[in-house]
């Protein structure tokens, strides 16, 4: 698809609609975790739809976790568009990566999502 074709106001559309779909119980736990677009990823991974950047629930210790920042989870706009054949298949790879980083947010990793059909 070309980039041409997504308005910032569109993806945003598209994100949203994705969020309402995640699956029940997978953004439960997912209270402190901010969403972040942009348009490109670093350089050294142009290719990269999404990531999260924080301590997976796994690792924590509650006691130090009071007072930190929230995870982020940030959505790669250009990536997602040239990833993806229309607009439907846009929001369902959002869905995918939306929630592909918040299972790393909860500990899961790269070999289990692939088994779970989210990698």
């Amino acid at each position: 698809m070309d980039l041409s074709e997504i308005s910032d106001e569109l993806f945003d559309r598209l994100v949203d609609e994705a969020l309402e779909d995640v699956p029940p119980g997978v953004l439960r736990h997912a209270d402190n975790v901010a969403f972040f677009v942009q348009d490109d990823p670093p350089p050294e991974t142009p290719e990269l739809l999404g990531v999260y950047d924080g301590v997976p629930l796994t690792e924590r210790d509650s006691g130090l976790f009071s007072f930190v920042p929230p995870d982020t989870i940030t959505l790669y706009k250009h990536p997602l568009i040239r990833f993806s054949e229309d607009a439907d298949h846009l929001r369902e790879e959002i869905l995918v990566t939306i929630v592909h980083e918040i299972a790393h947010h909860h500990g899961i990793e790269e070999d289990r999502l692939h088994e779970l059909g989210w990698g």
